[in-house]
């Protein structure tokens, strides 16, 4: 015959039912800095005698990153499209002020169909499928338009093309001819595909002599020059000011913290 046994009690506390486990809330994982990229080395010259005067530091994610001609491409595409005007504008015949009355009968006369004066058909009627005006410019997520930029820097930087220059440039005379030999002597005239010189505050006699130059250079300040400028010079000379705002302002892409594990 069986005998019915109840189990024994176990008085332990720290065994418990899964139904009585409190639940443990998740954990976020921290984020750290990211880790600081190595450094670049560039030379601060002297304008106009390119005297090397000292060195300076970029990180590498700023002036040397490895070339794409796909970003490049949208960058310059972007730039174009926003310069279109858009204001080429046509009549069509509803537009044009005349008589609605039909030139010549339906049929009778030996020739064509034709309705009124303002037919596109006439000379001075309206325009079949003229321009209207429109906006052209395109889209393009600021985190790529500043990778392009940064990009295009890069590329002249590992080419040796981008010329350094120390701030507050300035010449002694405006005389365009003197610029134009200074530049050829050192190699960043027409002969060598001309020079883009970039500055915050262009002088006088920057601004005169620079008229003048007929191909061997350009000159901009930092707020007008963009992309494509940067790619159609021969060599880039730039004040250390202008190109720090300008790396710093095109830097959105850049993570400033990024996740830890555990």
């Amino acid at each position: 015959m069986a005998v019915a046994t109840s189990l024994p009690e176990f008085s332990n506390p720290s065994i418990a039912t899964s139904s009585q486990s409190p639940t443990n809330p998740p954990i976020s994982a921290p984020r750290r800095a990211a880790p600081t990229p190595p450094d670049v080395l560039t030379t601060i010259y002297k304008f106009p005698s390119m005297e090397p005067i000292r060195f300076a530091y970029y990180p590498m994610n700023k002036l040397s990153l490895p070339l794409r001609r796909d970003i490049l491409h949208r960058a310059v595409v972007y730039e174009g499209d926003a310069t279109r005007q858009g204001t080429a504008s046509t009549k069509w015949r509803n537009d044009v002020h005349g008589s609605s009355r039909k030139i010549r009968p339906q049929k009778g006369m030996g020739r064509a169909r034709l309705g009124d004066k303002k037919s596109p058909s006439i000379r001075g009627g309206g325009v079949a499928f003229g321009p209207h005006p429109r906006d052209f410019s395109s889209g393009l997520p600021r985190k790529i338009y500043d990778l392009a930029w940064r990009t295009a820097l890069s590329y002249r930087y590992m080419r040796g093309q981008l010329v350094v220059l120390e701030n507050d440039i300035e010449i002694e005379m405006s005389e365009s001819r003197w610029l134009a030999q200074i530049m050829e002597w050192n190699h960043l005239g027409r002969g060598d595909g001309g020079s883009l010189l970039i500055v915050r505050d262009p002088t006088k006699n920057l601004s005169q002599a620079f008229l003048g130059l007929e191909g061997h250079g350009r000159l901009k300040s930092e707020e007008d020059v963009d992309v494509k400028d940067l790619l159609k010079a021969g060599r880039i000379m730039i004040e250390k000011r202008s190109l720090d705002r300008l790396l710093h302002r095109h830097s959105s892409d850049l993570n400033r913290t990024v996740p830890s594990a555990m």
